[in-house]
This record gives structure tokens, sequence and C-alpha cells, in this order.
């Protein structure tokens, strides 16, 4: 059996479809072309090259190499890895199904797989860096298997999704394993967070995320350590805190994205403090029970993942304490993006 990395669009914009429709698709634009119709990837080469007229022949190489298998190397009983957009988290699944396509599903949905999806939202903090790298791939669709990948990821899903402390494996690299360009986004994210949970875990993150909303100008309250009647901070605009908005801020560092019910205590406890808005702080991010009601919060509640603190820690660095800076020292790096040359 293998393990396939999968992608919900650039920035996950298909996500939800795959996970309500218990399928991946290969969402190609325009790609009406029954898959199973071809019979070698060279014939799958040439049809790129017609179809999408492709001046670059490694650009069709590189596409022919994504679409090739799901059609003719997935199997039933593959392993499908979905790393979120939406979360800093990571899905996981099992092919139940043949390839299929059906034109009458319209771009990008002609050509897909069913899936049962039996782990959502598992947080990328539980998984060792060099998987992560396997994750981040720059790839609609790969095969994982860097550093015996597979059986270590079968042994994270017997062990509840935690690593055995013996058998972390750090950095390895395969050298036989064919060399895929990766997120550098996402491994710099990965680095700082492996960083702020180990100086800023439970209490602590209060804290960070309090120099973080005084940084943006607010002024800030903080409940001491204990019985906090369901807010951490409370935080108002200008020096003294009078003004608005006035925000009720709950903070999170579980090791499990948060549910529903924290997000309902959070709106019921604004009311009780006469906040007018709400900021939900979860390290581990959200599960899709909350993420399906942002679009009915929007105008109330802000929700917060690591990758959103990260940002903040980004755009309000020099404003920060020196202590704060001291735990978390990073620096801005430019580089040329060649990604699209």
């Amino acid at each position: 059996m293998s393990i396939w990395l999968f992608r919900a669009g650039r920035q996950g914009e298909y996500e939800n479809k795959f996970l309500e429709d218990n399928r991946v698709y290969l969402t190609w634009d325009d790609l009406n072309t029954d898959l199973s119709m071809i019979s070698e990837k060279g014939e799958l080469y040439q049809a790129l090259i017609n179809l999408y007229d492709l001046e670059k022949e490694k650009k069709a190489v590189n596409w022919a190499s994504q679409i090739w298998p799901i059609a003719h190397r997935m199997e039933i009983g593959d392993w499908v890895v979905l790393p979120s957009k939406m979360n800093r988290t990571i899905h996981i699944g099992e092919i139940t199904g043949n390839y299929q396509y059906e034109e009458s599903n319209g771009s990008p949905y002609y050509h897909f797989r069913d899936v049962r999806w039996f782990a959502k939202d598992i947080p990328r903090d539980r998984f060792d860096q060099d998987l992560l790298y396997s994750f981040g791939a720059f790839m609609t669709v790969c095969k994982i298997k860097r550093n015996d990948a597979e059986k270590r990821i079968r042994e994270m899903y017997r062990n509840h999704w935690h690593i055995k402390k013996d058998k972390t494996i750090e950095d390895l690299v395969d050298e036989n394993e064919d060399q895929v360009t990766f997120d550098l986004d996402e491994y710099i994210y990965d680095q700082i967070s492996k960083r702020i949970i180990q100086r800023f875990k439970g209490h602590n993150m209060e804290t960070l995320i309090e120099e973080l909303l005084k940084a943006k100008g607010f002024t800030t309250y903080r409940s001491p350590e204990g019985a906090d009647h369901g807010v951490d901070i409370l935080a108002a605009s200008d020096t003294l805190g009078f003004g608005h908005p006035r925000i009720c801020v709950q903070v999170k560092t579980s090791d499990t994205p948060l549910d529903r019910p924290t997000l309902d205590q959070l709106i019921g406890t604004m009311s009780n403090f006469s906040a007018g808005f709400g900021l939900l702080v979860s390290w581990s991010g959200f599960k899709n029970s909350v993420m399906r009601e942002v679009p009915k919060q929007f105008f109330k509640v802000r929700l917060w993942d690591s990758k959103t603190v990260i940002n903040e820690l980004f755009k309000n660095y020099e404003h920060l304490s020196d202590e704060i800076k001291k735990e978390i020292p990073i620096k801005r790096v430019w580089m040329l993006d060649e990604s699209d040359s």
C-alpha cells in the first residue's frame, strides 16, 4: 500500500468539497479527457501539450507525472494525505473506489476517487519535520515515500496520531528519491511554530497574544492564572482602554483542534463583558464545525490558529517587547521568487 499527497487547490479552495464529498478530485482546469482511455504516460504527455498548447516540454512532463497516478497508480486501500490550507492541520483518508471520470461534474471536478476520511484535523506539530517537508511538496499529487514515511505514518495512526518517542527520525534524506520542490513558506512556519509552542505552551501563550494586541495598539487586561470566567484577555482601543472595539479573547494551546462548544462559549461571554467582538485563539486550529460558522460570525468573531499568530508576529515584531524578541529571535529575509519563471 502507498501514501499519496493530494492538494485541494493552491489556497485550499476545494478542501471543504473534498471532505464533504468524501473524494479527492484532480483539480486541473479544463482537463476534460477520460484518463482511463490513455494507456501510456507518453500519450498523456502529448495530450497535455496539445490541450494546453504548452511550449515548455519540462512543464508537460511535470504535469503528466502528477496527473497519471489518479487513474493508473493509485489503488484501493492506499492512503491520501491532505494538508489543510484552512488550518495548520492534516487530513488523512483511505481510497475506497476506482478512478472515475464524470464530465457532467464540470471543471475542475471531472476526475476523482472516493475516499473515506478516517482522520481529520491532525495538528501539524504531531509530525516529524522530515514528514512535514514531504507534505510541503509543490505538487498537486505525488507519492510520499521519503524516510520510510508510510510505515511511520501508519505507526502514528496506531498510536492515536502521536509519535513514539523511540521512533522519532529527524531530517533524514533518501538520496535515491526524486528531488521535489517544497513549500518554503510552510517549512518556515513549521520551524517558528515549534519554537513558539516550546516557549509559550499553556498559560504563557496568553502572554504572547497579549503582547501582540498591545503592539497593535490595544490596552489589555489579562485574567490571572486559574478561573478565567470564559475569558483570558480583555482588549480595547485607546490609551486607557475605554474606546472601541472591545474584544474578549480566549486562548487555547491544546494539541487538538477546537470544536464548536468553545466558540459558543466565547460568544456568550462577549455579552457578559459588554464586548462587541471576540477573538478565539487555538494553536492547533479548529474543526470543521467551527470553520462552518465563520461566515455567520464574520462581523463578531475572529479565529487565530498558529499560522495567523505567526503572521501577526511578522507584522508587529518591531513593536514587541525585548523579552518576546529574545524568546522568538527572527529576521526578515528577501529572496527572488522564481516559481513561475
